[in-house]
């Protein structure tokens, strides 16, 4: 059982974390390119994956419940605690700043959400750039605490 959490917990981390990081950058480039329908898209994609990849905590925390006592793991191992909380702050960040921007931005696009009347005031690029940025440099922080296990 110990090696199917294993396996779920990296694939998970591959297959939603790794989006989680890059999506927000396609959904820059879809702002530069002034294309207001993907922008949306990619804020809806980095939010359903920034969701989903809650899932790799779930299996992370199967993982340490099935650990072996001889390493002495929990929660307030300092790599696997300071990992915890660098990855909220990332899923915070994502879902709470880099999500509505990237909204913003495309109804900023379109005179308003879904294309409607009244500009909304669009966010500038480079602090959507810088929180984005900010995303996946936490994201990387938490793969080489993951790796590394100091």
């Amino acid at each position: 059982m110990e090696k199917l959490f294993d396996v779920l917990h990296v694939v998970t981390a591959v297959f939603l974390v790794g989006p989680m990081a890059i999506l927000p950058m396609t959904g820059l480039r879809a702002v530069r390119a002034g294309d207001a329908d993907q922008t949306r898209r990619m804020a809806k994609s980095t939010w359903v994956i920034s969701w989903l990849s809650l899932l790799v905590v779930v299996f992370g925390f199967g993982l340490l419940g099935m650990s072996d006592p001889k390493y002495d793991l929990s929660v307030t191992t300092p790599w696997i605690l300071i990992s915890l909380i660098v990855y909220l702050a990332a899923l915070v960040l994502s879902l709470f700043l880099v999500v509505p921007r990237l909204r913003k931005a495309a109804d900023g696009m379109t005179g308003g959400p879904g294309g409607g009347g009244g500009a909304a005031a669009a966010p500038s690029y480079s602090q959507l750039a810088a929180l984005s940025g900010s995303v996946t440099s936490l994201l990387v922080v938490v793969v080489v605490l993951m790796v590394a296990k100091p």
